[in-house]
């Protein structure tokens, strides 16, 4: 059943477990996802990425992630995440996504707010959610996970909160996109700090290698969403390798790749304790 944020996070927050998004990027990760969640009877949030784009095109992915979505027989929310531009979240909204994440977190903070603030007002116009980021996540490939500068006081996210209305609000406490080069640090202390004075859900980005243990501590602290992409790539490519190795056929290897991409967010739903919430 399509559904939004606002549903899902508030149940997720109360009950201290967290609602995992992955993103797809083709249908083969779509129904791994949503197969995924129907077995487990989990919540389950499913989306793309502005910088994923090149590889899925919106308007190829969003008819069949909406499909998907209202077929499914657990809440699913379809999610634009990392919007960059004012343009691409409008198009997500047009094509029947029930929530977008703005991302300013790059620009100068008043434009961050300004730009937020005015997604939300439209989304929020149309039923939809909307998801917000103060401080930076940044990338892993650049280091930028251990940039203690780009990481997220209380105080701004208490502010940027109230300014712009969001839903959720991503927040910067150690994480990076993409694939580590050192294990990260996470500042599990900022985070309940910031869970302690703020309300809204709050959401974990750059989620793809950390550790369970990382991953059972910021749920703790008060994380209510879960970004993961990276690790179903790599689960995928992995299937596919040994597939191919083995000397399967086309459709074989795409089943096995498949098959590797569910269990991998299987173990996710488990471990963010979301598994059996739906109902």
């Amino acid at each position: 059943m399509l559904t939004d944020l606002r549903n899902i996070l508030a149940k997720a927050q109360k009950g201290g477990y967290a609602v995992g998004h992955f993103n797809a990027t083709d249908t083969d990760m779509l129904e791994a996802v949503i197969v995924a969640a129907e077995e487990l009877r989990a919540p389950v949030i499913i989306g793309t990425a502005q910088v994923l784009l090149p590889y899925g095109e919106l308007k190829l992915i969003a008819p069949s992630m909406i499909a998907a979505a209202k077929r499914a027989s657990v809440p699913v929310v379809v999610h634009f995440d990392h919007g960059l531009s004012f343009e691409r979240c409008m198009e997500a909204l047009k094509l029947g996504f029930t929530s977008i994440m703005y991302d300013g977190s790059a620009e100068e903070i008043d434009r961050n707010l300004q730009q937020t603030e005015e997604i939300v007002r439209i989304c929020h116009s149309l039923g939809a959610s909307a998801e917000g980021e103060i401080g930076h996540v940044g990338l892993a490939q650049d280091g930028d996970g251990g940039q203690s500068g780009m990481y997220t006081t209380p105080e701004e996210a208490v502010w940027f909160a109230k300014e712009t209305g969001v839903d959720a609000l991503a927040v910067a406490i150690g994480t990076a996109h993409g694939v580590y080069k050192e294990k990260p640090k996470l500042d599990i202390e900022r985070l309940r700090a910031i869970r302690a004075k703020l309300a809204v859900p709050l959401v974990l980005h750059g989620g793809s290698g950390l550790s369970d243990e990382d991953f059972r501590s910021t749920i703790s602290a008060g994380v209510a969403k879960v970004n993961v992409h990276t690790d179903l790539c790599l689960a995928g490519m992995e299937a596919m390798r040994t597939a191919i190795a083995d000397g399967l056929d086309y459709l074989s290897v795409r089943q096995r790749k498949t098959a590797a991409i569910k269990a991998e967010v299987m173990r996710k739903i488990c471990l963010f304790g979301s598994a059996g919430k739906a109902d």
